[in-house]
């Protein structure tokens, strides 16, 4: 979903920043669409220790994607990492990237989102939960993940996405927005 996205705003020459790159999944995606419009991917990711497994091309650079120095982009995706910013430094990050997207351009959004309360935000957790053990994951990995995140991930609420992006996906606790220029 998200290299389609990128097939359709990403420019001949045009840069692209993947925030929250962890080993490169999402470079190794687009790789093909990189190397056909002639442009350049950017990674950053904050950890020394899981950039060391990167794989997805282009550069890579590691530290705080707060305080990084963004230059004019055509896409931008932060990919199940805003998450893993603290609250009160995402609205920042999604400033920046607002000010600095090319006419034409986006930014492409996937995260986990905080559940409403009551029967529908359980539905939303089984779905979720669900959706994982088909994808492979075994009950005990899952319940040890999830537990070795707290404190670590807190999911977006429901005011940290503008009302300017546009909703594309949704499964469970997850779910994806994009905006244009």
């Amino acid at each position: 979903t998200v290299s389609c996205i990128v097939k359709n705003y990403l420019k001949k020459g045009g840069l692209v920043y993947d925030i929250g790159a962890s080993t490169g999944n999402i470079g190794k995606s687009i790789s093909e669409i990189l190397y056909s419009r002639m442009a350049n991917l950017v990674s950053i990711e904050e950890s020394a220790d899981i950039a060391r497994n990167y794989v997805g091309g282009g550069e890579l650079f590691i530290g705080d994607a707060v305080e990084y120095e963004y230059q004019e982009f055509s896409v931008a995706i932060c990919f199940l990492s805003l998450m893993f910013i603290h609250p009160t430094k995402r609205s920042l990050l999604l400033k920046k990237l607002k000010s600095r997207i090319e006419s034409g351009g986006c930014i492409i959004i996937v995260d986990k989102q905080i559940q409403p309360n009551g029967y529908l935000g359980s539905v939303f957790r089984r779905l979720t939960m669900e959706w994982k053990l088909l994808g492979g994951a075994s009950q005990d990995s899952l319940a040890s993940k999830e537990l070795s995140l707290s404190g670590i991930q807190r999911p977006l609420s429901h005011n940290e996405i503008y009302p300017d992006f546009v909703e594309f996906f949704r499964i469970g606790e997850f779910a994806g927005w994009i905006i244009e220029k």
